[in-house]
């Protein structure tokens, strides 16, 4: 989710709501006899409006599983579990006056930390990934695409490899037919040279070919670099390279094309590398939220109860 200017108004309410829960929060922790504790009026003020936050922040994960309930668009839920989640974390602490107090509410505070920061962290990932998509990937594509365009980016390679043999030996054999006619009758001599530039053909088709099954081929039909030297830039432009001095010129179109192919597949490895960023501190901060609220309740119960 990017951080924009849509987000202002929700800035300003925490900002503000912030703002008042600390200005009675400390003449209060200031003029309390035992100072500030969860069980006073004002503590359990302090306690319900932000486990109130907690629970708001932890329907969004209801919102997203039944996206047909039409209450309150997905922006709008995505804004309040960012801001509210934030808002109730000074909140909580204010609620406990900045103790942690016994094994349960420790506990419980190590963990509310533990979500605060991956929330921090998720934010933070949620507002520059996209802006590195965009200045890094021009060739990006939708996530779910990408393995049956790294099949068509294989076809393709293949292709383009069939197509640059194929003109290649042509070329030779139009070539060869070409010097015998001009060279009839001059002997031994014209005969070797048609013999070489054969041979330079069918030599420059097979290295080609090699080069497509030994590093292309396997390069495009694997998800990731796997430590080929095609996924580095630099020693694919000198492959490349190299591949271009066995050509003729008028074929160099056919290598920039076949270099381009790799380039997308190194593209959607690094999408695919920064999708996997992007969504996995979800593996940790959904869990980590649910327990939260888990033993959040129970911390409820626990105290009202005794």
């Amino acid at each position: 989710m990017l951080i924009d200017a849509t987000h202002r108004k929700w800035f300003g309410g925490c900002a503000l709501g912030l703002a008042l829960a600390t200005s009675v929060y400390v003449p209060y922790s200031l003029h309390a006899p035992q100072g500030p504790k969860g069980s006073s009026s004002l503590g359990l003020v302090y306690g319900s409006v932000g486990f109130a936050f907690m629970l708001f922040v932890g329907v969004l994960g209801l919102r997203k599983k039944f996206p047909v309930w039409r209450v309150g668009r997905a922006s709008w839920w995505m804004r309040g579990h960012l801001w509210f989640g934030f808002l109730s974390f000074p909140l909580i602490l204010f609620h406990g006056g900045f103790h942690f107090g016994g094994p349960l509410t420790r506990t419980l505070m190590w963990l509310f930390i533990f979500v605060f920061i991956s929330g921090l962290l998720g934010a933070a990932l949620q507002h520059f990934i996209p802006r590195i998509h965009t200045a890094q990937l021009p060739m990006e594509t939708i996530y779910e695409q990408i393995d049956r365009v790294r099949v068509q980016l294989a076809t393709e390679a293949r292709q383009l490899v069939d197509e640059t043999c194929g003109a290649l030996e042509g070329e030779v054999s139009r070539s060869s037919e070409r010097q015998r006619a001009a060279a009839a009758g001059a002997g031994v001599t014209a005969n070797l040279t048609i013999l070489f530039g054969l041979q330079i053909g069918d030599q420059a088709s097979n290295e080609l070919r090699q080069f497509l099954e030994n590093e292309i081929q396997p390069y495009l039909d694997r998800a990731g670099t796997r430590a080929s030297r095609l996924g580095n830039p630099a020693q694919a432009r000198a492959m490349f390279q190299q591949v271009r001095v066995l050509l003729p010129p008028t074929l160099h179109p056919n290598i920039d094309d076949l270099e381009n192919v790799c380039e997308e597949k190194r593209q959607l490895d690094q999408q695919s590398q920064l999708h996997k960023v992007l969504h996995g501190w979800l593996l940790v901060h959904v869990p980590l939220s649910y327990a939260l609220l888990l033993l959040g309740a129970w911390h409820a119960v626990v105290a009202l109860k005794f």
